[in-house]
């Protein structure tokens, strides 16, 4: 949900709203709620929580950084560190187009989409090759693999980043290009 809300937040589209994306979470209608108090326990969580917490990495000092889960060394970690990279990277994904088949991206958000989709096609990879032997048990290969993966995960890292700001920084200028009208004084 973090990464999908991410995506939503950077998204290029101006109409994007945080409560039509919580909608989305459940299909376009949100759950029925037994009073008042509880639908606005789910919005203060959700959006004045989780959403508004997310808007700072829209700064360059502000990096996201993906789920930290600390897992020994064995093939079933493997699968779930993985899955939860490749989870990460869809949610990102899907907010960022937000429902869209093709999004008008800036350049640099366009470059770090195409790394994001390369990286989620190797954890794919790697969640269907730890599913065919799921007892390797090389713990030398297994130790080597999740340190590549860590550092796969500061790219993703960076490239989600990048990815935002270059959304972020094309949202601006548009924003600032659009004539606003100004107030008739009599």
């Amino acid at each position: 949900m973090r990464t999908r809300f991410l995506g939503n937040i950077a998204t290029p589209e101006m109409s994007v709203s945080p409560l039509q994306i919580i909608k989305d979470l459940w299909g376009g209608e949100l759950p029925p709620f037994d009073s008042m108090d509880e639908f606005n326990t789910l919005l203060e969580a959700l959006v004045q929580g989780l959403w508004n917490e997310l808007t700072r990495h829209q700064k360059r000092s502000q990096p996201f950084r993906l789920t930290r889960t600390p897992l020994d060394a064995t093939a079933a970690n493997l699968g779930l560190y993985a899955r939860i990279r490749l989870e990460e990277l869809d949610g990102f994904l899907e907010g960022l187009f937000n429902g869209e088949e093709a999004v008008d991206l800036p350049e640099r958000a366009h470059e770090a989409v195409g790394h994001l989709e390369e990286l989620r096609a190797m954890m794919a990879g790697i969640c269907d090759l730890v599913a065919r032997d799921p007892k390797a048990d090389d713990h030398t290969q297994l130790e080597t693999t999740f340190k590549h993966l860590r550092e796969l995960t500061r790219i993703m890292e960076t490239e989600i980043h990048e990815a935002v700001l270059s959304c972020t920084r094309a949202r601006r200028q548009r924003l600032e290009a659009t004539p606003t009208a100004k107030p008739t004084i009599h």
